[in-house]
Order: C-alpha cells, then structure tokens, then sequence
C-alpha cells in the first residue's frame, strides 16, 4: 500500500515539475482533446459546391457528426485551384474543429506545380483519414464532332488549338493530368479555369466550353442525363457504371490513369486522441449501407485507411506528380 500511495505521489510530482517545460497550453490541449468534442466541427471543402469534393464531404458531414455527437457544418471556400481552403486548415487551430477535405488538387498537383503554394502539403497538415478513390473522366458536350476516344483524338490532332477545356482550376488535378494528356498525345487545348467543378461543369453542359477533365462522381448525373459524353476515364479498369468508356491505360496512357481521393484532414499538431475519434467516426459512418451506396454509386472506391496510411498515400501522390511536372517540364498557364 506504502509503495503504490509513493508510486502516485512521484507521478504527480513528475507532471508538476514538467508542466513547465511542455509549456502552459499542453493541459488545456490535453483536456480538449479528451473531452473532444464539445462544439460544432466546420469541415472545409476547397472548391465550390456542387464538384466530386462537395459531394463526398456532404455525403459524410451528417453521419460523421452523429457518430460523434457533435454537428459537423460544410463550408466551401473555393479559390486557387483549392488552395484558399487547403491554407485556411492549414493555418487552423489544432484543436479537431477545423477540419478539411484532402485531394490530389490540395496535397499533390498544386503543390508539384505552383512554387507559390502558401503550405507543405507534407508537414502542414495532421491527415486523419482517407475516405474515398474518384475515377477521372474527359467528358464533352454533344455537340462536340466526336463522341468516342478514336474520334476525340483524331479531331484534336486535326484541329490543334481550336478547343478548350475546363478544370476545378489552375493548379488542379484537372489540369495538371490534361496538361499531362496533351504532353503526351502532341495536341493542344487551351484551360479554362474554374474556382470549382461545379461552375466548370455548368459551362462544359452550356457549351460554352466543349469538353472537361473532372472527377466521375460531379460529372455522372450529367452523363446519366447524356447531357455530357463520357470520352475516356482513369480507373483500375472499365467500370460497371460506363462499360463502353476505355481507361486511359487502355488507350496507350498509362501515365494519366490515375484515381483521384478525398480525405479527411486538420492542421498539424492535432492531438492523436482527436485524430482517433475523427478516424473512427469516419469509419463508423462509412458502415452504413446507405452512406457507402451513395458514394460508390458516383464510381467511387471506399478506402477508409488509417492515419499513418493516409500520410504516406499524401506523400507518395505529392513524388509522383513532382515527377511529372519535371518530366514534362509543365509550368502554370
């Protein structure tokens, strides 16, 4: 009895004589982190409403807050090809309230391309969970001369710089694996950037602009509508909901055939306990059948990983579009 009532006293002495050294914000971080969460959590999504993104974050928001008990609001904050609200985490309290939407555009190809970026996508941000892969898709309007992939690349190579095509913005993955298609099939189309795929998408269905690169699920219930025609998509392999759609592998362009993913991040320096209440609240929201249906009905793939995971997946996307924009010398417009 002696030796256990010394062994609490010297741990309480321990604590006291390090508090100064872990500095006088540990404690009430350590009983954040414990208590987490008290509050509502705004969940940032970095392009406007209506693209792939917003549709994942707001398929997970409200289950994601029932599972912890705390609602969980969507905020757009769109700009920079999704570099506004990557920042806006990024600088961010790390207390788990201010969270956001990880993809490729954020954490890999705007920061392989733009030497301006105002974060490190690889020591800036505390990644929690990834929650979805997105195949990508070149789509046009129907009034583009072409409605297959022989017949698209030949009209692009018959009439070089006559079209445009339209992305969620400079920077982004839509862009930068268009400027990478181009490299690599010798045709030209000028970008058109958006703050988002939504307002891209508007436009490419307007015909304003005829074609577009963007996530599948933001683009599919236009093609459901035929009101875009799928042309070519990224994919492991054809998928159920396109058959007749080849991969770009399939086309000879490996290269570009690369998925896209939405996860779940804050700011770094989030407290690991806080990072494990966010991962499993994830997870258990992604065990309702309903919530897995509405994401996989887009074509998207659940991946639902751990955070070690979802921080070498960030750093891995980040290498190989730096190589790509080496190898291809591509610069922004």
């Amino acid at each position: 009895m002696q030796k256990r009532f010394a062994r609490r006293v010297n741990l309480k002495v321990c604590a006291q004589l390090m508090l100064p050294l872990l500095g006088a914000g540990a404690v009430p971080l350590l009983a954040q982190a414990q208590s987490y969460p008290n509050k509502v959590i705004r969940l940032v999504v970095p392009f406007a409403a209506g693209g792939t993104t917003d549709i994942i974050a707001r398929t997970i928001a409200d289950p994601l807050g029932k599972a912890l008990g705390q609602v969980v609001v969507v905020e757009n904050k769109a700009g920079g090809g999704g570099v506004i609200g990557a920042n806006d985490t990024a600088k961010a309290t790390p207390d788990g309230y201010a969270l956001g939407i990880a993809t490729v555009s954020t954490v890999a190809a705007n920061p392989a391309i733009n030497p301006k970026i105002p974060y490190n996508s690889l020591t800036d941000f505390t990644p929690i969970i990834n929650i979805a892969a997105t195949p990508n898709v070149i789509a046009v309007n129907p009034s583009f001369p072409a409605k297959d992939y022989k017949g698209f690349i030949a009209e692009l190579k018959k009439s070089p710089g006559k079209y445009s095509y339209s992305s969620s913005g400079t920077g982004g993955i839509g862009h930068l694996q268009m400027e990478l298609y181009k490299n690599l099939t010798g045709t030209f189309v000028t970008h058109i950037p958006y703050r988002g795929a939504g307002p891209a998408l508007n436009d490419t269905v307007a015909g304003q602009v005829p074609m577009t690169f963007d996530n599948l699920p933001s683009s599919m219930a236009f093609i459901k509508d035929n009101r875009l025609i799928p042309i070519v998509v990224s994919a492991p392999q054809r998928l159920p909901q396109l058959p007749n759609v080849p991969t770009f592998k399939e086309v000879g362009l490996e290269p570009v055939n690369r998925m896209a993913f939405y996860g779940i991040y804050g700011p770094k320096g989030l407290p690991k306990e806080v990072v494990d209440k966010i991962n499993a609240g994830v997870r258990k929201a992604l065990e309702d059948p309903a919530v897995r249906k509405r994401i996989e009905d887009t074509g998207s793939l659940i991946v639902a990983n751990t955070p070690e995971q979802f921080t070498a997946q960030i750093a891995a996307e980040y290498a190989v579009y730096k190589r790509v924009v080496e190898q291809q010398k591509l610069r922004l417009d």
